[in-house]
């Protein structure tokens, strides 16, 4: 009597691990695959963005950013996080011409130029407003975003004067970053820092290499991302000022010595004559 496999017809093939485990490999990354298609095909349809630009514009300057616009938009949406206080938004339908705006400062508000899509202006920037800037387009095209990081600049306020001992002190007050100072002629010097509540730094830095052999006119110069400055003194001691004292003292001590001389020779005279 035959064996049940051989009545069936044929012999069952042998059961092969590793060529199973190859197999499924192979299904696992072709599904991968497909699934990373899928979501670039859909990412680049409805949510294209051009990736985070950075801005700086100076305190009190004003600034305008654009939205990335593709096809014919329907509606437009700024979203901005500063680091101090809270988001806001502002949205323009274009159907409608119907804009609104949540917890938004009197100074952002958009603006509609001749022929341009409508962009976001910020008029006299505050240091609070620094942050992120979202815009998002809805367009026949499908969905798009542009992020901007909102950087605020507060140049310095500069002073140069001479402290008790005669020694230059350059101040650069409130800048944002802080100002970075250095002296002509050149000093090794360190600076002092204070920071203050709204993000701005005071600088102090002292001269402490003043000498009779150097001129007595020291400058400090500023560097900032706001722009550039200097300012000049005479504080120190030059060699021709350095022996000014010395030198009316030892005049004087001389003339005192000589009236003396003078007034003993007059008294020994009129002492003869008598």
């Amino acid at each position: 009597m035959l064996g049940t496999s051989q009545q069936d017809g044929g012999c069952k093939k042998s059961f092969s691990p590793t060529k199973t485990r190859a197999t499924l490999k192979v299904v696992r990354k072709s599904i991968c695959t497909i699934v990373l298609l899928t979501i670039t095909a859909v990412t680049g349809a409805t949510g294209a963005s051009d990736g985070n630009n950075r801005v700086s514009v100076t305190v009190g300057d004003s600034s305008v950013l654009t939205c990335f616009i593709k096809g014919q938009i329907s509606m437009l949406t700024w979203t901005i996080t500063p680091k101090a206080g809270g988001p806001c938004t502002l949205v323009y339908r274009i159907d409608t011409n119907m804009t609104h705006r949540t917890n938004c400062s009197d100074n952002i508000n958009w603006t509609f130029r001749s022929g341009l899509a409508p962009a976001l202006e910020i008029k006299q920037v505050e240091i609070a407003q620094e942050g992120n800037y979202l815009c998002e387009v809805a367009s026949t095209d499908g969905n798009f975003h542009r992020t901007y990081n909102l950087t605020v600049l507060a140049p310095p306020r500069l002073s140069l004067y001479c402290d008790e001992q005669g020694s230059p002190v350059c101040e650069a007050a409130a800048g944002k970053p802080p100002a970075q100072l250095s002296w002509v002629p050149e000093s090794s010097s360190s600076a002092d820092k204070k920071c203050h509540d709204n993000g701005t730094v005071t600088v102090l830095s002292k001269f402490t290499v003043c000498s009779s052999n150097v001129t007595n006119v020291t400058t400090c110069m500023v560097s900032h991302p706001a722009g550039n400055w200097s300012q000049s003194i005479a504080c120190c001691p030059s060699e021709q000022s350095g022996c000014f004292l010395p030198c009316v003292i030892s005049f004087t001590s001389l003339t005192s010595v000589l009236f003396l001389l003078a007034a003993f020779q007059l008294y020994t005279f009129f002492n003869r004559t008598i």
